[in-house]
C-alpha cells in the first residue's frame, strides 16, 4: 500500500509541477495571463484542443486557485476566464518560460 505524503513534506517543485503538468496547462495560462478570455475564445487561440479537455483542465486550474471563472448575468450567458491573484504569481514564471524558448529557438537556428 502505498504511503500518502503529507502537502508540508511534498519538495515544492512536486507541488509546482503537479499544479502544471499536463500537454495544456502552461499554454492555457499563457493566454488566460494576457487578458480575461471566454471560453470560445481560448480554445480558438490555443488550437487543437478538444472541449472536453479544455473544459476539464479549466475545472483543474479553478480548483487550485489559480484561475478565476467568472459567469456574467446576461442573455446570452456570458463567461470569463481570468488569472486569480494567486495564478497572477505565475505570470514572471510564464514569460521568462517564453523568452527561454525564444533564446533556444535562436540558438538553434543558428546552429543549424
Amino acid at each position: 500500500m502505498a504511503k500518502t505524503i503529507a502537502i508540508p513534506e511534498q519538495c515544492p517543485m512536486d507541488v509546482g509541477l503537479n499544479i502544471l503538468s499536463g500537454k495544456w496547462k502552461l499554454r492555457i495560462l499563457w493566454h488566460i495571463s494576457r487578458k480575461p478570455i471566454r471560453f470560445n475564445e481560448l480554445q480558438r487561440s490555443i488550437g487543437n484542443i478538444t472541449t472536453k479537455t479544455l473544459t476539464q483542465q479549466l475545472r483543474e486550474l479553478e480548483e487550485q486557485k489559480i484561475v478565476l471563472r467568472t459567469v456574467y448575468p446576461e442573455m446570452p450567458l456570458r463567461v470569463e476566464y481570468s488569472l486569480t491573484a494567486l495564478g497572477q504569481s505565475i505570470q514572471p514564471i510564464l514569460k521568462a518560460l517564453c523568452d527561454w524558448g525564444t533564446s533556444y529557438q535562436k540558438a538553434t537556428s543558428s546552429v543549424s
